[in-house]
């Protein structure tokens, strides 16, 4: 088993997707010490009341495109597949190259542990019609891509919500790609699609470059990317006729009319958090944000001056923040009310990813892929708050206030605030 190296292990400044290891896996040995037998892992199925399916759209031939992942309420579906949890070959490539692996090494890993590994979402299943359901626009973290987070959107999803999970090309994706049209001598040569992808990969910081620079140019991107995928689903809301260039036999007329237009916010982890705050300020048709173990440092210094007037919830895991990054969501929350902060006891930073949930405990553990709390446990308290928060700030008539005590950090294993001890920092 290859070790990670030293720089991807837990720096606290760092929003790293986290541990990613040739230790995952859907059907693992159980630990060292047991039995033989096989314990199987899985990504845990939505609680609520409506079925999920999912489907990927990807406008234009060209980067500008939008490209992202729609969780939508489904009809029960028996007949269609779940869908892929990592899509392409190409994904686990920008994962080695993440986590400084060879390509050749690192895509054969993910393949023969994670390649059979399917999301518990039912590919292109037709979508549940008959009411207006609240969007919810998701942000995922570096070195991530638009499916991996799919444990919280699907229980968005089976809530009553339509999440768009979008895919950033902002190079701070592990890989992502945009689909061109092949040149005439190419499509003589190939009897395929008339179209190829165009692959993006993460871009490293460079020699002697200041991350903030870039994370913050970064950050604008993905908030204008937040912001095009809602004016595309609104657009579809509308009826108005939108060509995606990906195979799919969705129908999207479907939708036509599916949105509560007034009922919309932005979620995200990590980076992605960040990028929830950037949306907020530029964008007021988000009514409420909610920011998973946000990493601060892509935040312009502007947006702390009274730059998000709308209700803000922040999640931190135990283990992941420092008193800086802590600080700076206090800043940005100070004397507001609807602005919250909770945290989650036992919880590391890749308790909110997929990768908890396909790894055996010792390994796990040992690659900071889990915590102390149980995953499922974890990903509970995260959604019920967020659910909760969501009801109050969207006005939604459902029954989440059963969980308003979440959003206080009232219940087990949460904590109002932060568990990091800030006198040291503030005094300096």
């Amino acid at each position: 088993m290859r070790l990670l190296p030293p720089a991807l292990c837990s720096s606290p400044g760092r929003a790293w997707l986290g541990g990613v290891t040739p230790g995952l896996s859907v059907k693992a040995p159980m630990e060292m010490g047991s039995s033989s037998t096989e314990k199987f892992y899985r990504i845990p199925e939505g609680k609520g009341p409506h079925s999920v399916g999912c489907t990927d759209l990807m406008t234009e031939n060209a980067v500008e495109g939008s490209f992202l992942r729609l969780y939508y309420p489904s009809c029960n579906a028996t007949d269609n597949e779940e869908a892929p949890w990592i899509p392409d070959k190409e994904y686990y490539q920008g994962l080695s190259d993440f986590l400084n692996m060879y390509r050749v090494v690192g895509e054969r890993l993910f393949q023969y542990y994670v390649g059979s590994v399917t999301c518990p979402a039912k590919s292109n299943a037709a979508f549940k019609p008959g009411e207006k359901y609240p969007l919810l626009v998701f942000s995922h973290g570096l070195g991530a891509f638009r499916t991996i987070y799919s444990a919280i959107c699907i229980e968005m999803a089976s809530q009553g919500f339509i999440v768009a999970a979008v895919e950033h090309r902002d190079e701070s994706a592990s890989a992502t790609y945009y689909c061109k049209k092949r040149s005439i001598s190419e499509r003589q040569e190939e009897s395929t699609s008339n179209m190829e992808k165009e692959w993006i990969y993460y871009r490293k910081l460079k020699t002697g470059e200041e991350e903030r620079c870039l994370r913050h140019k970064q950050v604008q991107q993905r908030a204008q990317e937040c912001i095009k995928a809602l004016n595309l689903i609104l657009k579809i809301n509308s009826g108005e006729e939108v060509m995606n260039v990906l195979n799919s036999n969705f129908d999207w007329n479907s939708l036509k009319d599916s949105v509560d237009t007034s009922r919309i916010a932005v979620m995200g982890h990590s980076f992605g958090g960040a990028t929830v705050i950037e949306s907020l300020s530029k964008e007021i048709r988000f009514r409420c944000g909610i920011a998973l173990d946000a990493w601060m440092l892509p935040v312009g210094d502007d947006i702390y001056q009274n730059s998000v007037q709308q209700p803000l919830l922040f999640i931190n895991s135990e283990k992941f923040q420092w008193a800086d990054n802590i600080l700076k969501m206090k800043k940005l929350s100070s004397n507001d009310t609807n602005k919250k902060m909770i945290t989650i006891k036992g919880s590391v930073h890749q308790s909110f990813p997929d990768f908890t949930f396909v790894s055996g405990g010792i390994i796990g553990r040992f690659f900071k892929l889990k915590g102390e709390i149980d995953p499922n446990e974890a990903i509970d308290i995260s959604n019920h708050a967020s659910l909760a928060f969501l009801q109050k700030h969207l006005s939604l008539k459902k029954d989440f206030d059963k969980w308003d005590s979440l959003v206080d950090g009232i219940g087990p294993n949460v904590i109002p605030g932060t568990n990091i001890d800030l006198s040291p920092a503030e005094l300096e």
